[in-house]
């Protein structure tokens, strides 16, 4: 099983307990005669690093994930800035995120200008959807900024100090989880075509579902922690940190979304 981030579902776990779930194409494993597991990731990583390459290290993913999250936030405000007089950008931005996130989670070397662009697209969506949200209810972007941080920090201690484990069994509760949460908003969509409604969110159930899609989120930030660390453990190429990096930011963003939701819904009601 690998990760639910496609981004950092190339790392496997080198011991029985499993890791987090297939989302996406290992280009390790597949390069390592078609898959044969942990061993053959390994020796994919020994051979890219055998001729003096560097090595990955937490500071290389830490490095590359402020740089992605700077473009990414500088982007933001200039969507936010031109959502009103030009709206249309919003959908720019969600598509041209949406196709360079496909890029970048299925390239087998990770390419730091395509991740960076990625950042330039989703940080003009974010803008855009954010200036729309905050037509509900005042203070609704800074409760979701805060919120998201606040639950990363909570989550990187509760898997720093092993309060949680990601363990198999962790592990195939989020994957039926996720698997649930996509087919009902796929229902909810379908749902909310048909009546001109905002679907399951417009009734007395909305904010139990939206709750539901934050700790999901928040959840899955366990297992892009858990694959970071395998990553380094395995003795990943340097230039894997940007992939680490991007993935980060696609779970945050969720994360980020989902609070959105919530809080919109909350001051609504």
């Amino acid at each position: 099983m690998q990760s639910n981030n496609p981004v950092l579902s190339k790392y496997e776990k080198t011991d029985k307990s499993g890791f987090a779930y297939d989302e996406g194409v290992s280009a390790y494993t597949q390069a390592a005669a078609g898959g044969a597991g942990a061993a053959d990731v390994d020796a994919a990583f020994q051979q890219v690093t055998a001729a003096g390459g560097a090595r990955l290290t937490i500071n290389d993913v830490i490095v590359k994930t402020f740089a992605v999250f700077a473009i990414t936030v500088v982007f933001s405000v200039i969507g936010w800035s031109l959502a009103p007089s030009m709206p249309w950008l919003l959908w720019v931005g969600m598509l041209g995120g949406l196709g360079l996130g496909l890029a970048n989670a299925f390239k087998k070397v990770p390419s730091p200008p395509l991740i960076l662009l990625y950042g330039v697209f989703q940080g003009v969506f974010l803008g855009g959807i954010s200036y729309m949200y905050s037509a509900l209810a005042d203070g609704i972007i800074l409760q979701a900024v805060v919120a998201t941080m606040v639950t990363f920090g909570v989550m990187l201690a509760l898997y720093m100090t092993g309060v949680i484990k990601v363990t198999k069994r962790f592990q195939s509760i989020m994957l039926v989880a996720l698997v649930s949460y996509l087919v009902l908003g796929i229902g909810n969509l379908i749902w909310a075509v048909v009546s001109g409604s905002g679907g399951i969110y417009s009734t007395g159930f909305g904010p139990i579902v939206a709750v539901i899609g934050v700790l999901i989120a928040a959840f899955f930030l366990l297992l892009d922690f858990e694959a970071i660390s395998q990553g380094i453990k395995l003795g990943a190429p340097e230039s894997e940190s940007w992939r680490m990096a991007f993935g980060l930011l696609v779970t945050l963003i969720w994360l980020y979304l989902e609070f959105l939701r919530l809080f919109a819904i909350l001051s609504r009601n």
